[in-house]
């Protein structure tokens, strides 16, 4: 359930009417039963007065080191931290950071829908947008913030100007000014997630030019596994959930600025892949959502025997 707000309410009010619309959801569905599941410290200021049988914080992401983080997001992840029963968090790096601060806490690292992303491997319909962009064709897909190395765009467009670099994702919390141009540089915006595998069928290499700032200290990117699933051997700087396991593994290559990249990038183009995609398949056979959301339940169905033996134990 998504709530839809009317505009020019003021901060207090939007709190008050998301408020409003978690309880009547709960009056109306009546759970006997429920787990109140945090993807954001923020959703507290609505929820606190709730009860749920359970309390999982999933933290994919270190909220506060992002452009525009909200007001106090850290005092109500250390009430929130206090609150919960369990504790997901997206990467290593995001566990390593934050392990000794709750005493049920457990990685997930981005998973992937195989199934989806594989079908690109097979020669599909060219998206009409792309279609008339010559090869090579140098893709990247995901949101267009501050977390780009901007410079490091520019950079391989400069320098292999008969390079094609074709840019997908939602431009925020950046001016679209700041993008940079070029004849070889397009930028397609945003696209649907069930079209994607007809744009990386069609792309040689894929790029994933994160700048290493605050904001991508913790990240452990979704699209990583993505690229590999769907055939697209890929280039990243070098994000710490990056580079272990899949740099470590020869999964994907890691360069620091726009002359690595291009390096990387000759050599991924001349490169056979029938080992480099036999070992990706394997390493992505235990990666499916279907297995991390069983992980997750293990923990989920353990949290919940230990509280009933507590409840069970008060009673007596």
């Amino acid at each position: 359930m998504t709530p839809v707000l009317p505009e020019g309410l003021s901060t207090d009010e939007i709190t008050d009417a998301q408020h409003r619309v978690v309880n009547d959801l709960l009056a109306e569905v009546r759970p006997s039963r429920w787990v109140g599941w945090y993807y954001t410290p923020m959703a507290l200021q609505f929820t606190r007065h709730l009860s749920p049988n359970l309390r999982v914080y999933d933290n994919m992401d270190e909220l506060s080191a992002f452009a525009g983080a909200p007001q106090g997001i850290l005092d109500l992840e250390r009430e929130l931290m206090a609150k919960c029963d369990l504790m997901f968090v997206g990467g290593q790096s995001l566990y390593e950071s934050k392990h000794k601060r709750h005493d049920n806490i457990h990685a997930f690292p981005s998973s992937v829908d195989s199934a989806h992303f594989r079908s690109a491997r097979q020669a599909g319909v060219d998206p009409d947008d792309q279609r008339e962009i010559p090869h090579p064709r140098i893709g990247f897909f995901g949101v267009i913030d501050e977390r780009m190395n901007m410079d490091i765009v520019a950079g391989i467009a400069a320098l292999r100007p008969q390079w094609q670099l074709v840019m997908i994702g939602p431009t925020a919390k950046i001016s679209p000014q700041a993008l940079p141009r070029a004849e070889n540089i397009h930028w397609l915006g945003c696209k649907q997630y069930r079209e994607l595998p007809n744009y990386l069928s069609g792309w040689d290499v894929g790029i994933m030019p994160f700048a290493m700032n605050e904001a991508t200290r913790f990240i452990s990117p979704t699209k990583t596994p993505e690229f590999l699933a769907a055939g697209v051997p890929v280039v990243s700087t070098p994000i710490t959930d990056v580079i272990n396991p899949y740099g470590a593994a020869g999964h994907v290559e890691i360069a620091s600025n726009a002359e690595a990249f291009v390096a990387k990038i000759d050599l991924l183009l001349t490169r056979p892949k029938a080992h480099w995609l036999s070992a990706v398949d394997a390493h992505l056979a235990e990666m499916s959502w279907d297995k991390t959301w069983a992980r997750m339940m293990l923990h989920i169905t353990s949290v919940g025997a230990e509280s009933k033996a507590a409840r069970e134990g008060q009673l007596v």
